[in-house]
């Protein structure tokens, strides 16, 4: 069973990472094509690109600028703890013991607009790109059109080697629809996290994206490799939800009287 996530705007290049061992991102020569387009834009034009202030842009624009190869431990940090933001505070991979994270690392995928598809020990350096970004390039007119396949086809050579071949969906739908569902061929697992608020069940964002950092530390600590065993998850109040849940959408509900 192999979960994928989205990245976070948010990045930690500061805090010494837990551990030594780290690998290389297996797309860093595309990569490197994408950050030679970015570098043909103003600060100006990135930030109407990515539709953020002038602040953010400059910030990016000097990224960009910095980026270089190759990749070491002491100009790039690990995926998994250099990512912040919601998702990644569920997850809590600072507190990962050595087995966690090899774990993670066979189990654990990241979608990146930039580096494509992260191992959590795979090596970055700090970016912004979303993968619903329209940024014209020699592949199309954006990054869906740029990594193409190339992202299915490493899900999918991961996957044969995993004895479930089963996908666990805790992306959001901009960056899982980098995956073609059809071309990978493998059955795909979402869990759908609801709380309750003025008494009815509804998915709310801010909730939702740290459910789905506690769900891949289950899979991860917990060693899960059925859908049955997914079922099993009640990290801060969360419990299935056999009547919400249809096929293989698992939802996971939680009252307001469980939220800390």
């Amino acid at each position: 069973m192999i979960a994928v996530v989205s990245p976070a705007k948010t990045l930690d290049f500061e805090t010494q990472p837990c551990t030594e061992v780290f690998t290389k991102p297996e797309f860093l020569q595309d990569s490197s094509i994408l950050v030679d387009r970015l570098r043909d834009f103003s600060s100006e034009e990135l930030g109407d690109l990515m539709g953020i202030s002038a602040k953010l842009a400059k910030l990016n624009y000097c990224r960009f600028r910095d980026w270089s190869t190759p990749f070491t431990s002491e100009n790039a940090k690990p995926a998994v703890l250099a990512f912040k933001g919601d998702v990644y505070t569920g997850l809590q991979a600072d507190f990962f013991s050595d087995d966690d994270l090899a774990y993670a690392q066979d189990h654990l995928r990241i979608l990146s607009g930039l580096y494509g598809l992260l191992r959590p020990l795979d090596l970055m350096q700090p970016y912004r790109l979303e993968m619903g970004t329209g940024l014209q390039n020699l592949r199309g007119k954006n990054l869906y059109s740029f990594w193409g396949d190339q992202i299915t086809d490493a899900l999918a050579e991961d996957l044969s080697s995993d004895s479930s071949g089963m996908l666990v969906n805790l992306a959001s739908n901009e960056y899982f629809t980098s995956i073609n569902q059809k071309k990978l061929g493998a059955r795909i697992i979402t869990p759908v996290f609801k709380d309750e608020k003025n008494g009815n069940f509804k998915i709310i964002s801010f909730f939702a994206k740290k459910a789905r950092g506690l769900m891949s530390r289950f899979i991860i600590q917990k060693k899960i490799e059925t859908p049955a065993d997914l079922e099993n998850f009640g990290l801060d109040g969360y419990a299935y939800d056999k009547e919400q849940s249809d096929g293989d959408k698992l939802v996971f509900a939680r009252p307001e009287s469980a939220r800390q």
